[in-house]
């Protein structure tokens, strides 16, 4: 920095300036620091920055090595609105998301003085850890949290979309909608199974006997043997999108045609991953805008590190129409 204020004939208290971001600068100033940056190819270094202003820049991020496109969506926007916001951003993926894993990371992270940590689990055992960290001084941020058990948390809003998806069904005359459930540990999960007896209620249905799946297309498969052999059935409401390409699978082999037929099965999905588009037929799905949540993250933690109120944490879904949902077959007695 000494170098770049002898070459621009300034103090070493203007180059500061200019790194900084100040305003309150001449712009000729300003172009000659620039310039005496560029010609000597000057960094500021990280390290000698935390020891001045005792802050890291860094923030930590954990998540798990599922591959499913929703969280992984989330983490590569988190890491890009970091490093756009001034963060370097340390990621930790987890193999399990265990108590024991989650509480090791983030103590890993504290160990490298992130200045806070953005977790994309929002399980019972993720938010016992968070919950059991909040007074250690780097606030946690739960993608999907529970705000009821959590002090930072960002999502969509999941029970407004599975009333979407599910009314959906409703208004198009279906009665006997099942909810093919994700694992009862999510929040998430949970959240949309909510939604979905809201609305069943609300239109004055009452709602089966719900099946329970771990978010995979192979889960989504073996919970719809169950539901193909449910005669009764004309329409599913999925918690995601995998479970509904089992799903949608599992009912074809058995004979069960989606949306239209004798035996049709109208099937809504969540998440509107990038496939869903373009499956036989096209899946009706309820969107998250999991860019959105990415960002958003990123504006709550800072906000948490500027002791300072942050934005709204729930960002609403939008249903998507496609050609698996219809008005049910009139069926023969």
């Amino acid at each position: 920095m000494a170098d770049v204020a002898r070459l621009a004939g300034v103090s070493h208290q203007t180059v500061s300036r200019v790194i900084n971001g100040r305003d309150n600068l001449r712009p000729a100033t300003r172009e000659k620091v620039e310039e005496a940056i560029l010609q000597l190819g000057y960094r500021p270094n990280s390290a000698a920055r935390a020891l001045v202003t005792k802050r890291s820049a860094t923030i930590g991020v954990i998540g798990s090595k599922s591959g499913f496109w929703g969280p992984s969506t989330v983490h590569r926007t988190i890491q890009a609105a970091g490093r756009e916001a001034g963060y370097f951003v340390s990621s930790v993926n987890l193999q399990s998301l265990t108590r024991e894993e989650l509480a090791d990371a983030i103590d890993h992270l504290r160990g490298q003085s992130v200045e806070g940590i953005v977790l994309i689990s929002a399980t019972d055992e993720a938010l016992a850890v968070v919950r059991a960290q909040e007074h250690a001084g780097v606030p946690v941020v739960v993608v999907e949290g529970d705000a009821a058990k959590t002090r930072w948390t960002v999502g969509v809003d999941q029970v407004a979309g599975a009333e979407l998806g599910t009314r959906h069904l409703v208004d198009l005359g279906h009665t006997d909608i099942v909810h093919l459930a994700g694992p009862p540990d999510w929040t998430e999960a949970r959240a949309r199974l909510l939604g979905w007896q809201q609305a069943m209620y609300a239109a004055g249905l009452r709602p089966s006997q719900h099946v329970t799946g771990d978010w995979s297309a192979a889960s989504g498969f073996e919970a719809g043997r169950v539901i193909a052999a449910r005669e009764d059935v004309t329409a599913v409401f999925c918690a995601n999108d995998q479970m509904a390409l089992g799903l949608m699978r599992a009912l074809s082999e058995a004979g069960r045609t989606v949306p239209d037929g004798p035996r049709g099965v109208s099937v809504v999905g969540f998440d509107d991953i990038p496939e869903a588009a373009y499956l036989i037929p096209p899946l009706t799905t309820v969107r998250q805008d999991f860019q959105a949540v990415g960002h958003r993250a990123i504006e709550i933690l800072r906000a948490a590190l500027g002791n300072v109120p942050g934005p709204e944490g729930l960002i609403s879904p939008e249903l998507v129409v496609r050609a698996s949902s219809a008005a049910p077959v009139e069926r023969k007695q």
